[in-house]
C-alpha cells in the first residue's frame, strides 16, 4: 500500500473510525483501525463487534492495499501532524511521512481482522442536523443504571403511514420522546422498530450532524442499524427486550397549564436547588402569574426565588428533583415552554410552548410531598 493524502481529509476519517475502538479491547486486533487503499479513496473503519464506524476520504493511492494499525496512536499522529501525508507499507510496517516527521507503526494481523458488518438497505432518509438534535434530546432521559439493560438504550419506531421515525428513552422517572418526518420511506420494512443502545447512537447521530441527508436502515433479521452519510457509515447491533410503552403514559387532556421563560426558570431552579435534598426537594408553586420555587427546612438551609408565570387553571404545589427538571429544560432548547399537569401527583408534561406533538414532549414524574 502506498498513497498520498491530505492531513485534514486523514484527521477527520481517523476521527471519525476512532470513535468505535474499544477501551478495553476484547482481541488485540479490534484495538487497530483498518486502513483500505483503492483507486482514488482511503478507506478509514474501526469495529468491536457491536459497532463499527467506516470513513472514506479522497487519496492519491499509488499502490492499493491495507494495513492494520493501532487507532489510538494513529489518531494522536493525525492529530498533530500537517501537510501532506504519505502512508506506505514496508514489510509488517506502515511508515507514515509529514513535512519533516516520520512515524513507523507495527501493524496488527489482518487476518485476525473481523469482517465489517455491511449496511442494510436503507429504511429511509433524514436530515443529519435534525437526526442528531433528536437523538441529544432524547438521550437526556436514558438511564445509566446498567442492571437494567433495556433502559439503556433508545427506541425507535418508524410508522410507515404517517412517514415518521419516533425516538424515545426513560429511566422509569421520566420519559422523552421526539418524532421526525422521514423520506424515502421503504414501503416494505422488515422491522419498524428497534432498541439502539444510546452512547454509540449518540455518537453516531452528532458525527452526521454535518450531513444534508443520512440514510438509516433499521435492523432487521439481521439485528444491525446502519447510518450512512455521503463518505461515512456506522453500524450498531440493536439490543434485545421490550421498551415501555409511553403511548399510555402520556396525558391527552390538562387541568393545568403554566407557560413559562426557560431562562428565568433555568436560573432560578439552578440558585434554590443549592439547597434541595432527597428529603426536601425543589417545590413549585403556581398562582396567577407568579412561579414560587422553594427547597430547604426550618432545621437547614432554605431558598426561595420567583418567577413571572401564566397559568391556566387553579393554584397547584408540585416537587420535582431539579436535576431532571434542568435536564428537561435543557433539551428543549425553547425561549418559553409549557408544564402541563392533570394533578399534582400525576406525571407533568413539559415542551415547548406552541410545538406540536411531534417536537421534544418530556414526562417527568413528581415527588409526593409529606406535608
Amino acid at each position: 500500500m502506498k498513497l498520498r493524502i491530505d492531513h485534514p481529509d486523514l484527521a477527520a476519517a481517523v476521527s471519525y473510525a476512532a470513535r468505535s475502538l474499544p477501551v478495553r479491547p476484547p482481541a488485540p486486533v479490534l484495538a487497530g483501525l483498518l486502513l483500505t487503499a483503492g483507486t482514488d479513496q482511503l478507506r478509514v473503519s474501526g469495529f468491536d463487534y457491536e459497532v463499527s464506524a467506516d470513513a472514506a476520504v479522497p487519496a492519491v493511492v499509488s499502490e492499493p492495499g491495507r494495513a492494520l494499525v493501532s487507532g489510538r496512536l494513529l489518531a494522536d499522529i493525525a492529530g498533530v501532524v500537517r501537510g501532506d501525508v504519505q502512508l506506505t507499507v514496508e514489510g509488517p510496517r506502515l511508515i507514515l511521512n509529514a513535512g519533516s516527521a516520520r512515524f513507523t507503526l507495527p501493524m496488527l494481523p489482518l487476518e485476525e481482522y473481523p469482517a465489517l458488518p455491511e449496511p442494510g438497505d436503507p429504511s429511509g432518509t433524514l436530515s443529519g442536523g435534525a437526526f442528531a438534535e433528536a437523538v441529544t434530546q432524547v438521550a437526556t432521559a436514558v438511564s445509566r443504571d446498567d442492571s437494567v439493560p433495556v433502559l439503556t438504550g433508545i427506541s425507535l419506531v418508524i410508522d410507515s403511514g404517517a412517514r415518521t421515525l419516533t425516538l424515545s428513552s426513560t429511566d422509569r422517572y421520566r420519559f422523552a420522546v421526539r418524532t421526525l418526518e422521514v423520506k424515502d420511506l421503504s414501503p416494505d420494512l422488515p422491522l419498524d422498530s428497534a432498541l439502539i443502545p444510546a452512547k454509540p447512537l449518540l455518537d453516531a447521530a452528532k458525527a452526521a450532524a454535518d450531513d444534508p441527508a443520512v440514510d438509516l436502515s433499521l435492523p432487521g433479521g439481521h439485528g444491525i442499524l446502519s447510518l450512512s452519510g455521503d463518505h461515512s457509515a456506522t453500524t450498531i447491533r440493536a439490543m434485545g427486550g421490550e421498551f415501555p410503552d409511553y403511548t399510555k403514559l402520556f396525558p391527552t387532556a390538562f387541568a393545568y397549564t403554566a407557560t413559562v421563560d426557560t431562562a428565568a426558570l433555568t436560573a432560578a431552579v439552578k440558585r434554590v436547588s443549592l439547597v434541595a435534598t432527597k428529603d426536601s426537594p425543589l417545590r413549585l408553586h403556581f398562582a396567577d402569574n407568579s412561579l414560587r420555587l422553594e427547597a430547604g427546612t426550618s432545621d437547614d438551609a432554605q431558598a426561595l426565588d420567583n418567577v413571572d408565570t401564566s397559568l391556566d387553571g387553579d393554584e397547584l404545589t408540585v416537587a420535582f428533583n431539579p436535576t431532571f427538571l434542568l435536564d428537561g429544560l435543557t433539551a428543549l432548547g425553547t425561549e418559553q415552554f409549557q408544564f402541563q399537569f392533570t394533578s399534582p401527583t400525576k406525571p407533568a408534561v413539559l415542551r415547548g410552548a406552541g410545538t406540536n406533538d411531534r417536537a421534544l414532549r418530556y414526562l417527568l414524574m413528581p415527588i409526593r410531598l409529606t406535608n
